[in-house]
C-alpha cells in the first residue's frame, strides 16, 4: 500500500485551496514528497497570493482544469461544484489503483455539487457510489471522543426509520473493526439510545427496545465489547471521561454536537467501510471568509495526520 496521501482541493471558491497551501507550508520536505494534491493549479496559485505563502507546487499537483479558473472566491457556482466532484473522482481512482494510500478531502459545497448535476448528500454518499460500495459510515475522531453514526445527512424522521437492528449492528461492527485496526485490541463501545432515557420502558417510545437492544445483543454474541442502549444525555460524558472508546450515534446531530463542542478545530471525519481510506476536515467551505487569508488549517493538519496513520497500516483483510 502506498504511503502517499492525496488531498482533494474541495470547492475551488471555498477555503479549501488556502488551507491546503498553509498545510503544505508547514510540512517537512519528507512529508511533501509523500503528498499529492488533486485540484487546480491556477486556483492554488491564487490561494498562495491570498495568504502570502510561497510554496513550491512543482510536481505535487494533479491539475484538473475547469472554465474560468480561478473563479471568484466565495461565489457559489455549478462550475466549482463540478470541479470539486472531478477532483474527488480522480483521487478515488488513484486510491483504487494503489497510487495513493489515503484520500484527504477539503470541504465541498453540497448546493454547488447538486447544481452541477452530482446528486449526493455529501462526501460519504459520493465515495460510496464512486467505489461501488453498498454502504459506508461516518466516524468523527478526536483525541478524547470518537463517534460513528447510524445515519447522517437525512431528516430526523428518516433517521428514526433507518435505525433498524440490521443497520445498528452493521455500525457497531464497522466501528469495532476500525478501532481494532488502530491498535485498540478490545474496543469499548457504547450505543446511544434514540429516545429520551432510551424510551423509559416504553413511556417515551419503543424504538430502543425494538431496534437497538437486539443489535447490541447480537454484537455481544459475536464477542464485541459493546453496551447499550445508553441514554444519549449521559453517554458522551462517560465516553469523554474515558469509559468508552467509541459511541454509536443514531443520527447526525446526536453525534456531531458533542464532537464539535469538545474538538471543533481538531476533529477528523473518517469514512469507514469503503475499499479505500478517506479522512476529511470537519468543517465547511466558509464562503464568507474564502480568499481573505484567514482560514484556520488546524483541522486539515489533524486529517492528514490521521490519514498518514491509516496509510501506514494497510487495509484489513
Amino acid at each position: 500500500m502506498s504511503d502517499i496521501i492525496g488531498i482533494t482541493m474541495g470547492d475551488p471558491v471555498g477555503v479549501g485551496p488556502e488551507i491546503i497551501i498553509r498545510t503544505l507550508a508547514d510540512m517537512s520536505d519528507t512529508d511533501r514528497a509523500r503528498t499529492r494534491i488533486y485540484g487546480n493549479l491556477a486556483t492554488l496559485e491564487a490561494a498562495k497570493a491570498a495568504i502570502g505563502k510561497d510554496v513550491d507546487l512543482d510536481g505535487m499537483v494533479e491539475n484538473i482544469d475547469f472554465p474560468g479558473a480561478p473563479l471568484p472566491w466565495g461565489v457559489l457556482s455549478p462550475v466549482a461544484g463540478d470541479a470539486a466532484f472531478r477532483f474527488i473522482e480522480k483521487a478515488v481512482r488513484d486510491a483504487e489503483a494503489g497510487k495513493i494510500g489515503c484520500v484527504v478531502t477539503a470541504p465541498i459545497n453540497k448546493e454547488a455539487l447538486n447544481a452541477a448535476g452530482h446528486h449526493y448528500d455529501g462526501h460519504t454518499g459520493m465515495l460510496t457510489a464512486l467505489t461501488g460500495s453498498k454502504t459506508a459510515f461516518m466516524l468523527l475522531a478526536s483525541e478524547k471522543l470518537k463517534v460513528i453514526h447510524v445515519s447522517t445527512h437525512v431528516s430526523l424522521q428518516d433517521a428514526i426509520r433507518r435505525c433498524t437492528p440490521e443497520r445498528v449492528f452493521a455500525t457497531i461492527c464497522a466501528g469495532n473493526e476500525h478501532l481494532k485496526r488502530l491498535g485498540i485490541e478490545n474496543p469499548r463501545i457504547a450505543v446511544a439510545g434514540i429516545n429520551p432515557h432510551c424510551g423509559e420502558q416504553g413511556l417515551f417510545g419503543t424504538d430502543d427496545d425494538i431496534n437497538i437492544r437486539p443489535a447490541v445483543a447480537k454484537a455481544q454474541e459475536t464477542g464485541i465489547n459493546v453496551q447499550g442502549p445508553i441514554s444519549a444525555d449521559t453517554v458522551y460524558y462517560r465516553a469523554y471521561s474515558g469509559a468508552f472508546d467509541l459511541v454509536i450515534a443514531q443520527y447526525h446531530d446526536q453525534g456531531h454536537i458533542p464532537i464539535k463542542l469538545v474538538a471543533f478545530d481538531t476533529a477528523v471525519n473518517v469514512s469507514v467501510g469503503l475499499p479505500i481510506d478517506r479522512t476529511s476536515v470537519d468543517h465547511g467551505t466558509a464562503f464568507d471568509i474564502a480568499g481573505k487569508g484567514i482560514a484556520n488549517h488546524e483541522n486539515m493538519l489533524s486529517a492528514i495526520a490521521y490519514a498518514r496513520k491509516l496509510a501506514t497500516m494497510g487495509k484489513n483483510a
